[in-house]
C-alpha cells in the first residue's frame, strides 16, 4: 500500500482550509438555493384570514384576498384586499418589492377614497394594527440582506439550517433576523426578529406546509408573536392557485380603487 507522507497531508489540510466556505458564504449559498427552488410559479392567488389577539387574549378576525405576481430580476408584486369586517371592507394594500432599492407600497382607504403612499422610512410601522410590519409583507429577495450561517439544528423533528440575515435597508426596523430553514423544503420554519436595540422583538412560525405543482411549498398558517407587547397575529391561507394569467396591469395603482 502506498504511504501518504506527512507533507502531503499537511498540504492537503492547508489547501482545504484556504478554500473552505466561510459562514457568510455558506449563508448566502443557502439563501440562493432557497430562492432558486421557489422560482417559476409565475403568479399566485389565495384567500387569507387574519386573527388579531391582544394581551388579554381577546381576538378579532379579518378576511382578505391576496394576489401575487412573480417578477424576474426584481421583487414580486402583491395586492391584498380586505373583505371583512365591514368597517375596513375595500381597504387594499399594494406592494412592489425591489431587490436593491426601497419598496414601493400604497394603501387605499375607501372611507377617504384616496390612495396613501407608505413612506420609505416608515416600513417598520404596523400593518393595519397587526403585529406584521409593512416590511414583513415584502417578498424576501436575496439581495435585501447579508447572511451568515450559524449552525445546523433539528427543530420540531425537522433538520434545519440556522442562518442569520442582516437587512441592508437603512430604515429597517430590525438589526438582524435569525431563520430556521428546513433542509428538505428550503422553506422557513421559524424566524426571530431583533429590533434596533438588538432585543428580540417578534417570532414568526410557519406551520402546516403543503406542496403545490409538485415543487412549491406554502404554509397554511403563520403565527407572529410580539414578545414586547404580548400581542399576536395569525395568518391562515387556503385555496392557493398558481399560473392564473395575472399581469403587471393587475398591480398598478389604479387597481387599488377597483379592488373589491
Amino acid at each position: 500500500m502506498k504511504k501518504i507522507s506527512a507533507l502531503t497531508i499537511l498540504l492537503s489540510l492547508l489547501l482545504n482550509t484556504a478554500y473552505a466556505e466561510t459562514p457568510e458564504e455558506r449563508g448566502l449559498a443557502i439563501a440562493n438555493e432557497a430562492d432558486a427552488r421557489d422560482t417559476g410559479w409565475v403568479d399566485q392567488i389565495a384567500e387569507m384570514g387574519m386573527i388579531l389577539k391582544n394581551k388579554q387574549g381577546e381576538t378579532s378576525t379579518r378576511v382578505m384576498h391576496i394576489t401575487t405576481l412573480e417578477v424576474q430580476g426584481d421583487g414580486d408584486k402583491s395586492l391584498i384586499t380586505f373583505n371583512t369586517p365591514r368597517d375596513i371592507k375595500g381597504t387594499a394594500f399594494l406592494s412592489h418589492t425591489h431587490s436593491l432599492t426601497p419598496d414601493d407600497q400604497w394603501l387605499y382607504l375607501p372611507a377617504l377614497k384616496r390612495v396613501k403612499r407608505i413612506s420609505s422610512s416608515n416600513k417598520s410601522g404596523p400593518f393595519v394594527g397587526s403585529e406584521y410590519a409593512y416590511e414583513d409583507l415584502s417578498s424576501q429577495e436575496v439581495e435585501k440582506y447579508k447572511y451568515k450561517w450559524l449552525r445546523d439544528e433539528v427543530l420540531d423533528g425537522r433538520d434545519s439550517f440556522v442562518i442569520e440575515r442582516y437587512p441592508l435597508y437603512k430604515h429597517s426596523g430590525y438589526t438582524r433576523q435569525t431563520v430556521w430553514l428546513d433542509k428538505e423544503m428550503y422553506q422557513p420554519l421559524k424566524l426571530e426578529f431583533y429590533d434596533r436595540k438588538n432585543s428580540q422583538l417578534k417570532t414568526l412560525l410557519f406551520l402546516d406546509y403543503k406542496q403545490y405543482l409538485e415543487q412549491y411549498w406554502r404554509p397554511d398558517r403563520m403565527e407572529m408573536t410580539n414578545h414586547q407587547n404580548g400581542k399576536s397575529t395569525t395568518l391562515t391561507w387556503k385555496d392557493y392557485q398558481f399560473k392564473t394569467g395575472l399581469t403587471d396591469r393587475n398591480f398598478d395603482k389604479n387597481t387599488l380603487k377597483r379592488a373589491r
